[in-house]
């Protein structure tokens, strides 16, 4: 059983900054990525930021430059920092972990979702 707890969200005007966070706890071996996803209503699902365990980071272009994603191994834990948020920023953001538990199975968990509004 692998458990993610997201948080960080809220409500922050055009130009602000939000950090949102996710821990992964429960029967991990290794962790191979964690990354961010988001949906915004009425759009589909995409990819935000990933970061593998060899150091390997993506970024969606529209956040390129604005959004930094970094982990805490010793914590199984990701960030985001999010800076010169947009409205079209506005999205339920969610952590994705692919791992491999403790019986050596590979497993992609998902968080619960936590919801960014940027709005004046």
């Amino acid at each position: 059983q692998v458990q993610l707890v997201e948080s960080g969200g809220g409500l922050v005007q055009p130009g602000g900054s939000l950090r949102l966070s996710c821990a992964a706890s429960g029967s991990i071996f290794s962790i191979n990525v964690m990354g961010w996803f988001r949906k915004a209503p009425g759009k589909h699902r995409e990819l935000v930021a990933r970061i593998s365990d060899v150091g390997r980071v993506d970024y969606a272009d529209s956040v390129k430059g604005r959004f930094t994603i970094s982990t805490d191994n010793a914590k199984n834990t990701v960030y985001l920092q999010m800076s010169a948020l947009r409205p079209e920023d506005t999205a339920v953001y969610y952590c994705n972990v692919l791992l491999r538990t403790h019986l050596q199975s590979m497993m992609n968990a998902w968080g619960q979702g936590t919801q960014v509004t940027v709005s004046s």
